[in-house]
């Protein structure tokens, strides 16, 4: 066996957004459905002083995603976010 000499000589570049189809569901559900009430209803209880906290739009968007593909776990639920390229890109542009 000999290996091939061949180099790559071109660098192929390309967005997360270039990979999920326009027609993608979530992307259908973010032009329909504004997240930005659950500022108003949660600003109650997040506190101004502190550590930041997580963006509670991310968390419900978290946890919509968890209930509309079945991950029943909270930890298989960040594992499949962090990991499943469509909701990391889809909640990312959500926000």
């Amino acid at each position: 066996m000999s290996r091939s000499k061949e180099r790559q000589d071109e660098i192929i570049t390309t967005s997360l957004e270039q990979l999920i189809p326009q027609e993608h569901f979530l992307r259908k559900l973010n032009a329909t459905v504004s997240f930005d009430f659950i500022y108003d209803i949660m600003a109650p209880l997040y506190s101004d002083r502190g550590r930041p906290s997580i963006d509670p739009v991310i968390l419900i968007k978290m946890l919509l995603i968890g209930y509309l593909y079945n991950i029943d776990s909270e930890p298989r639920k960040s594992i499949s976010n962090n990991f499943h390229l469509t909701s990391c890109v889809i909640i990312k542009i959500w926000k």
